[in-house]
């Protein structure tokens, strides 16, 4: 941990340097997030030395814990190209978490070290159109029927994120002894990725949130990760790393945002004086002081109890779910904030802030909504006196 902090500022410098001159690009000069941008981010962070905060030091990654990531996923997350550029952006940053937990050598070998590496992006295919499953896994409509040669899947889903130009997805599907997740590769006939959908966060994700179509698509027994009939139980292990990442990520955006709206208002002057001489704008900027500091420390304290415990256990569950709640309507609060400091300006994206705001709103919704973690936390809470 004692090199954290040099790794935090030259991840810092790196974003300043490479990512937030693109980000401009892409946000006020119409260039598209492709995989041809990602690849040349992800080039200049393994020559910065700044790449795979999540990742392990044999796949060229930095191999640091929970409580070094949410340090260096902040400073990255300045950008909305940042966390894409060290390969830290959902889906591959649960995937990669998930693989080095769940898969076998020879799945770890095939998926996991090219992933990891930046070599290939994935997806993870789990939501479906009504009446399948969203928020509650268990509406599951996909199913896998087990062959004399291995499986058989078909079903649809949507929201799968990354999947246009991803090499492989992990199908949730429902077998007779309960869910389990498939490996399955890009070139399988059997599926078909279809339309990207047209969804309010465009920026930061190569291959859009898209619909997948599994018509007898056939896998090897070999394709199954983890166990068959654990699919859920294992995704668990997924959870609470995914939602933390958010969070710091997010957390990094905000910090940015409110470091934009101090210089600005502190230039721009009205009624003859700086606009942050005015008391109303000074209890907003105090406002997002007070939910960055609030945010940090939940991360932080939530990356601890993962150390400490693991991904899996109750106490980390617990506490990512009261993180990713709070911390998803932080970000909101300090972006809502810094557009309405910025004025008509806030609402023009030639000021970023206001692309801030419509790609963080998506953040209260994925990896669990926060009507869905609020039920669940005080599930949890209830079930104690009981």
């Amino acid at each position: 941990m004692s090199a954290v902090p040099e790794l935090v500022d030259r991840t810092r410098q790196f974003v300043l340097d490479h990512v937030i001159p693109v980000e401009r690009e892409v946000v006020a000069g119409g260039r598209v997030t492709d995989d041809a941008l990602r690849l040349d981010l992800q080039k200049k962070a393994k020559e910065a030395g700044v790449f795979g905060p999540l990742s392990d030091p044999s796949h060229g990654g930095l191999g640091l814990d929970t409580r070094g990531q949410a340090e260096v996923l902040e400073a990255a997350g300045a950008s909305l190209l940042g966390p894409l550029a060290v390969n830290a952006w959902a889906p591959d940053d649960g995937n990669i978490h998930l693989l080095s937990h769940v898969a076998d050598a020879e799945q770890r070998e095939r998926y996991l070290a090219p992933l990891a590496s930046g070599e290939v992006r994935s997806a993870i295919a789990m939501t479906e159109p009504a009446p399948g499953a969203g928020s509650d896994p268990r509406m599951l409509r996909t199913v896998a029927e087990e062959t004399d040669d291995g499986w058989v899947i078909n079903g649809d889903k949507h929201f799968t994120t990354g999947a246009q130009g991803a090499a492989f997805v992990i199908c949730v599907a429902a077998t007779t002894d309960g869910p389990t997740m498939f490996l399955v590769d890009q070139d399988n006939p059997g599926m078909r990725v279809g339309r990207r959908m047209p969804t309010l966060d465009r920026t930061s994700a190569p291959g859009g949130h898209c619909e997948v179509r599994f018509t007898d698509c056939a896998v090897p027994d070999s394709a199954v990760l983890g166990e068959v009939g654990r699919g859920l139980e294992l995704a668990q292990v997924r959870l609470a790393p995914s939602r933390l990442v958010f969070c710091m990520n997010w957390l990094g955006l905000a910090v940015r945002a409110q470091q934009l709206t101090v210089e600005h208002i502190t230039r721009r002057s009205s009624f003859g004086v700086p606009v942050a001489e005015h008391g109303m704008a000074q209890a907003l900027v105090a406002d997002s002081e007070i939910d960055i500091a609030a945010a940090r420390g939940l991360v932080r304290g939530t990356a601890a109890t993962i150390d400490a415990h693991g991904p899996s256990s109750p106490q980390a569950r617990h506490e990512a779910a009261i993180t990713k709640t709070f911390v998803s309507e932080a970000v909101w609060r300090v972006l809502d904030r810094a557009v309405q400091l910025h004025g008509g300006l806030g609402v023009c994206e030639d000021h970023l802030v206001a692309r801030f705001l419509v790609e963080a709103r998506a953040f209260r919704i994925y990896e669990g909504p926060s009507e869905v973690l609020r039920w669940s936390i005080a599930r949890r809470v209830l079930r104690g006196p009981r």
